[in-house]
């Protein structure tokens, strides 16, 4: 049965999990792996989560089945987060999923179904799982420009050239915030620009939003995919709990559908719910259950966003200061960007030969395409990683 199967290429950033952790030297750092470090280097367990996992505990009578479409109060309280009390939600329905990747998945077979063969646009460059994921559903993956490679911004005129020549009813995925693995993300001018050619075109918008709140705020977090829904008929997006929530092993997620009209967001729903007993019956129900009871609860609610703020500025001062330290270091301004940059990630500009260079002669773990983790830098090994690029790039 086996016999002419080949060893699967490993996940390069998985990957680093397993060398990082066999490495021996006491110095080493990790800005590979996407999970957020506090100051002890520790990833830890949010005293929100903690008081509402002590609350499921103790409320729980049982371990029975939830549903296909899993928690369907998680799934409201996920939608008035992304979308505020304020906005019409008639048109929007949803399903909670095995984290942001579930999500992903369940609406991209959605997407297959309803138009075989199927093309999705992705930015260039984006979280390199997209274009599996997409792509084992049965779409047809294309790419627009997106980070401009000098200037470290989002090219949004090369962007808006080429989805201005897209065919009506493609996809186009598009990051919310936070942009993964750049850090770049367009200007609220720019979004507007952007969703003026969605609209105009014609196109299908499919938003990936795993980071509200890492960037500058819940509200203006979802100000992207707000303005989005306000404008198109029809749209998707896939949500993850993992970073705002700090609940990464939890795998917890929602799946959301605008449609034209109630009835069709329903109809669409009911297709991902046959998706989903099909690829994995039911959801898991703790995490969904830990960040229903923290939205639910407006003094929970309330420290969770205290938390989030406190895990936003350390990343947000870890930018500052990286940055600050390679203008010392250099003289110019070449890592500029990194402090102009949202979210966790960043593409330092270093190829994958700097990659193995670094972590052979450095133990500084980063990914081959250059993208780091802000949210892991420690402020204390920041001159140790600078000194440790800048003689392996020679920049």
């Amino acid at each position: 049965m086996f016999n002419h199967l080949e060893m699967a290429s490993p996940d390069k950033i998985l990957s680093l999990m397993g060398l990082f952790r066999d490495d021996p030297r006491p110095e080493k750092i990790d800005l590979g792996i996407g999970v957020y470090r506090d100051l002890s280097g520790h990833t830890p367990i949010l005293a929100c989560v903690r008081e509402a996992e002590q609350r499921l505990l103790a409320q729980q009578d049982t371990k029975t089945y939830v549903s296909p479409v899993g928690d369907e109060r998680f799934t409201q309280a996920l939608t008035s987060l992304v979308f505020g009390d304020h906005e019409k939600l008639e048109r929007m329905s949803g399903l909670q999923t095995p984290g942001g990747a579930g999500a992903l998945r369940l609406l991209a077979g959605l997407l297959a179904q309803a138009r075989p063969g199927g093309r999705i646009w992705v930015p260039d460059p984006t979280w390199t799982h997209h274009h599996a994921v997409f792509a084992d559903a049965g779409l047809d993956v294309r790419v627009y420009p997106y980070l401009n490679g000098v200037t470290h911004a989002v090219d949004v005129e090369a962007m808006l050239d080429t989805l201005l020549r897209v065919q009506p009813g493609d996809v186009v995925l598009l990051h919310g915030c936070c942009h993964n693995p750049s850090g770049a993300d367009p200007t609220p001018e720019q979004w507007r620009a952007i969703v003026d050619v969605i609209v105009q075109r014609g196109l299908f918008p499919f938003v990936d939003l795993a980071y509200q709140g890492f960037g500058e705020g819940l509200e203006q977090d979802a100000a992207a995919t707000r303005l989005i829904a306000r404008q198109v008929p029809e749209m998707v997006i896939a949500y993850s709990c993992s970073k705002n929530f700090g609940i990464y092993r939890e795998r917890t997620g929602g799946a959301f559908v605008l449609g034209e009209t109630a009835s069709k967001a329903a109809a669409a729903k009911s297709q991902l719910a046959v998706l989903a007993r099909l690829a994995y019956s039911m959801p898991p129900d703790h995490g969904a259950s830990v960040v229903r009871i923290i939205l639910e609860d407006e003094p929970l609610s309330i420290a969770w966003r205290v938390e989030l703020a406190t895990m936003r500025d350390k990343i947000q001062k870890a930018r500052l200061t990286l940055a600050d330290a390679f203008r010392k270091r250099t003289g110019g301004d070449r890592y500029g960007f990194l402090a102009r940059h949202k979210g966790m990630f960043s593409l330092l500009g270093t190829t994958a030969d700097d990659a193995v260079r670094l972590r052979e002669d450095h133990a500084v773990y980063v990914v081959g395409d250059g993208r780091i983790n802000l949210a892991g830098l420690q402020l204390g090994s920041v001159d140790r990683f600078v000194g440790a690029v800048l003689s392996q790039t020679r920049q």
